[in-house]
């Protein structure tokens, strides 16, 4: 089943509270497509290791898991005396939403690396040892700032990047898509209110399209392509190519991050059904790296 999985890209939203990240996270199972019946099966299996009762009226949909901050890495990745299922596992097929990030262990964060990049979890106990499978979409939200907003005037930029920098590298190094949720001005909320975005239905159709067409390109979503696929898939213009390692040299990128880039580009020419990889599309991927253009805006000032 490896290559029927769905996108399964890491995503921050960073914004000053009452921006709305919550609301968006839990919104994002509304445009995923529903369990296969494979998939709700392993799903129900985990939960019944817990005694966790299933609801047969929702058992195709996908699982929202919101651990607190105070979380122990047992209660995410699972452990015990008797190895049992944590937070991730509980996530699998679905979402798991980390709220507050920099206010959650370091330590706890960096034992998510390995499962967010093998889809499981191994627990090794001295008499007994267990795999759990947690092929979850991580999504996270934080405040840009410890003290809300970065322009508050209550912190200097050195607290802000000690407060940024409790998150390590390794770990920023898995995010897909960093995404900033500014607080929107005063005069743009009665315009809001009444304007009508696209319906969930009608992005869920477009999400399903674009994952079709990239099954049948490579047999494999854009997320799991090697870096060699990924090149064959991504041609792109001299031009073009000079403009993206120009940005991944101002923002000090990883060439882990140069290749999210690349796929996070690919998928949204997917989602516009266009065959080619243009300009447009490799900006609207490096606009989706907020956090690293925070640091790197922190380092320099």
């Amino acid at each position: 089943m490896h290559h029927t999985g769905l996108l399964w890209p890491k995503l921050l939203f960073t914004g000053p509270p009452g921006t709305g990240k919550t609301m968006l996270a839990s919104r994002l199972i509304t445009i995923l497509p529903p369990m296969t019946d494979e998939e709700a099966l392993q799903s129900a299996a985990i939960y019944s290791i817990l005694g966790k009762p299933i609801d047969g009226r929702h058992w195709r949909q996908r699982p929202f898991r919101h651990p607190h901050h105070t979380s122990s890495a047992i209660a995410l990745v699972g452990g015990g005396s008797i190895p049992r299922p944590g937070e991730i596992s509980l996530a699998h097929h679905g979402v798991l939403f980390l709220d507050e990030l920099p206010e959650f262990e370091r330590k706890v964060l960096d034992v998510l690396r390995e499962p967010l990049e093998s889809g499981k979890v191994s627990i090794s106990r001295a008499a007994r040892q267990a795999e759990f499978p947690a092929r979850f979409q991580l999504v996270a939200a934080m405040n840009p700032s410890p003290t809300g907003a970065i322009d508050d005037g209550r912190s200097t930029p050195d607290q802000i990047l000690r407060y940024l920098q409790k998150l390590s590298g390794p770990f920023l190094d898995r995010i897909d898509l960093q995404v900033d949720v500014p607080r929107l001005p005063a005069n743009q909320f009665s315009e809001l209110s009444q304007a009508r975005g696209e319906p969930s239905s009608v992005v869920r159709e477009r999400v399903l399209a674009a994952r079709e067409a990239q099954l049948s390109r490579c047999n494999k979503t854009n997320a799991q392509l090697s870096n060699s696929e990924l090149d064959q898939v991504c041609e792109l213009k001299p031009d073009d190519q000079a403009f993206l390692h120009q940005a991944v040299q101002t923002l000090q990128l990883s060439l882990r991050t140069y290749h999210r880039v690349l796929k996070v580009a690919r998928t949204i020419a997917d989602l516009e059904s266009c065959s080619q990889l243009e300009r447009k599309h490799l900006a609207e991927a490096l606009n989706y790296r907020a956090f690293d253009r925070l640091l790197a805006r922190l380092a320099n000032s």
